[in-house]
């Protein structure tokens, strides 16, 4: 091989380490917003804000898309989503029921509207067996919300006992809020669900000490409270993860007007991940 062949392929292999390395450093997160957060208006306003807030990804409850209503309805939303540009990518936290008709509904809503994302928090773990069913049949995706510590899907622990032995097409939205605020590392968590993290609920929360002692579990602004979204983030981009992370509060006072609330989210969330 020539000295200059040599120096030539050198050259080359620098150039396409050069691009695999910005290309790894190019991983930004899908940011979506939990309608949650909106809770005070209606489905037209919520629309309008997404818009404002240049956000594609909307994660819609109850009061702004109703799988029990009718599907000429849902579909009319779905016409205003598609003309605005929006994507409802899920829906939830929808309510889950004992038998597997009652539940079908829901796959149908999700089915006529594109949707291959549920997300729910069973109440009863025998729903799961129907549920599971519905999900091989319809090739449609449940991820398990997380509340608090003490709820049923408080910890990771007592989701894997329903991940464990279920389809893989069952997995986790990680509401990093409440896991945080549960004393979990939602980084380590990430990791130990070993890819069946199918969506985030984007809140933070900070934990107080009153004056008996007990802790106090305020919801504040994303990137101030006790999060590791430093090592999430790390995370997510090793493994280049394609899910939506949805912007949500439970903070009352956000919620009368989520503009500033949002907008700080989308900021710390676009710095945190240059």
């Amino acid at each position: 091989m020539t000295r200059q062949l040599t120096t030539t392929l050198t050259a080359l292999l620098l150039i396409f380490g050069s691009f695999d390395t910005q290309a790894a450093k190019k991983w930004k997160p899908k940011l979506g917003i939990q309608s949650w957060s909106c809770r005070n208006m209606t489905f037209e306003q919520v629309v309008n804000f997404a818009k404002h807030n240049k956000i594609k990804y909307l994660q819609l409850i109850g009061k702004h898309i109703n799988p029990l209503d009718s599907k000429e309805k849902n579909l009319a939303k779905k016409k205003v989503l598609d003309e605005a540009g929006l994507v409802c990518y899920t829906f939830g936290v929808q309510r889950t029921y004992d038998t597997k008709e009652e539940n079908r509904k829901t796959f149908e809503f999700a089915k006529y509207m594109g949707i291959k994302l549920i997300v729910v928090e069973p109440r009863k773990m025998e729903q799961w067996d129907n549920l599971e069913e519905l999900v091989t049949e319809y090739d449609i995706k449940l991820a398990i919300h997380n509340h608090g510590h003490s709820s049923v899907y408080g910890t990771p622990e007592k989701v894997w006992k329903v991940l464990k032995n279920r389809d893989r097409r069952i997995g986790v939205c990680v509401d990093i809020g409440h896991i945080s605020g549960a004393g979990f590392d939602v980084a380590k968590a990430f990791v130990n669900y070993n890819g069946r993290v199918y969506d985030f609920h984007v809140k933070d929360k900070k934990v107080e000490k009153s004056k008996e002692g007990k802790n106090i579990i305020l919801d504040v602004d994303i990137g101030t409270g006790a999060a590791n979204y430093k090592g999430l983030f790390a995370e997510l981009a090793k493994v280049k993860w394609d899910g939506v992370m949805a912007i949500e509060t439970d903070n009352r006072t956000f919620a009368q007007n989520p503009q500033e609330f949002v907008a700080k989210a989308i900021r710390f969330v676009k710095k945190s991940t240059r």
